[in-house]
């Protein structure tokens, strides 16, 4: 029996067709009517018979008041890091602390080149979703100015904010070995669906997550594992059937969210209100830790567990009370140098950051610049000279420098 100690979570995914608009909206009210915790949609920008999956997300976490909204997932290529962090944590500012992020390299290239997207390998897809978690994570850490260099996303002097209501999750969809690995050195969630990982390939995706974790310094439990369910592939059977199989999954995996594709109104009801306590009881009575009381009954809006207030990484900020709080000192798992060895495993070499305020990698080169002894100031050709801040000539010599300050030299 695998335990993550993860509270079951149950929502769904909905389809936000551009030809009735309303009906996302309606869906996800009934879906929190049916004591759902999470309501998902796709993001796939260049389909036009989709709404777009944000403006959709804003319109449903408007429309309701408790459950948790996030896209399913966030196509990366297409949505820049940094404008997802700020778009996100404002949403999440709006809505009380009601919003994840699912997170996807991309697919569909053809798709993505025609509008104007980057067609990226695996590699360079793998190295592109860990230099935008840097980022996001970097704007949602207070500070000043961030400085990331990457290959294809980066941060040069971006002032971080606004500040998420909560910890936001970081659940990213996932196949390959080397992308697993990634999820479990810094993400945190493992987010497959059905068709592209049958139930008898789970064990071997959280084996390689955890490892990675654990290489890492973390912790398995720090990943939650969820799943994008496909009835008729899984779960099989009537609806009536269901509560076992996922039981089962749970109990065997440690997978503690499910997520059910619906168009109707009665689909959501049977999941939310005859599936999802049905399965919390079989889990329960196998003294799983991941059970207890409807999501509704255990979290308000916030997502702060009663009278817990202890988040992901510590002390959660209290609920939203009209202000925005004090600011988190660190926000998620930052890669680091075990992370890039347990990446290194797998073929990749990404870089290895490891704070908010992060240097140039050791695998991008950096430009050469000639510096002058320390005790031979540098002079300029306008006849001025540097000022010493109290550090070496060597640290301060450049126009980035903010404590030296040119002066008239001897000379003039």
């Amino acid at each position: 029996m695998t335990d993550y100690g993860h509270d079951l979570l149950f929502g769904t995914v909905l389809m936000p067709s551009a030809g009735r608009p309303g009906e996302v909206v309606e869906l996800a009210r009934v879906a929190e009517r049916g004591g759902l915790d999470l309501v998902s949609v796709p993001d796939h920008p260049y389909q036009p018979g989709l709404l777009d999956a944000w403006t959709t997300l804003a319109v449903v976490a408007a429309a309701t008041t408790r459950v948790r909204v996030f896209p399913n997932v966030a196509n990366l290529p297409l949505r820049p890091p940094a404008v997802l962090a700020r778009s996100a944590a404002s949403l999440d500012l709006l809505s009380g602390g009601r919003v994840e992020i699912g997170l996807g390299a991309g697919a569909y290239w053809d798709n993505i080149a025609a509008e104007g997207g980057p067609r990226r390998s695996p590699g360079e897809a793998l190295q592109a979703t860990l230099e935008a978690i840097d980022v996001m994570r970097a704007l949602w850490t207070s500070g000043r100015g961030v400085r990331l260099d990457g290959k294809h996303y980066g941060l040069y002097g971006a002032a971080p904010g606004p500040l998420p209501a909560h910890d936001i999750s970081l659940w990213i969809g996932a196949v390959g070995p080397r992308m697993l690995r990634l999820i479990g050195c810094t993400g945190d969630g493992w987010l497959p669906s059905v068709p592209h990982v049958p139930p008898g390939q789970l064990a071997a995706g959280h084996r390689i997550v955890d490892e990675a974790a654990e290489e890492a310094g973390r912790a398995p439990a720090a990943v939650r594992r969820l799943y994008n369910l496909s009835p008729g592939g899984f779960p099989q059977g009537a609806p009536r059937d269901w509560a076992e199989q996922l039981a089962e999954l749970t109990l065997e995996h440690g997978t503690s969210t499910f997520l059910l594709p619906a168009h109707s109104p009665d689909q959501l009801l049977m999941f939310g209100e005859e599936v999802a306590p049905a399965v919390r009881a079989m889990v329960g009575r196998n003294g799983h830790a991941a059970v207890g009381r409807a999501h509704r009954d255990r979290r308000g809006p916030t997502g702060v567990r009663a009278g817990t207030g202890a988040g992901r990484n510590g002390p959660r900020r209290p609920p939203l009370t009209g202000g925005r709080g004090p600011a988190p000192s660190s926000y998620g798992p930052r890669p680091t140098p075990a992370c890039a060895t347990a990446l290194n495993r797998c073929g990749t070499s990404p870089h290895a950051p490891s704070g908010p305020r992060r240097t140039r990698s050791a695998a991008t080169p950096t430009r050469s610049r000639a510096r002058p002894a320390i005790s031979s100031p540098p002079t300029i050709s306008s006849g001025r000279t540097w000022r010493s801040c109290g550090r070496s000539w060597t640290r301060c010599w450049g126009r980035h420098c903010r404590r030296a300050r040119p002066v008239l030299s001897s000379r003039s």
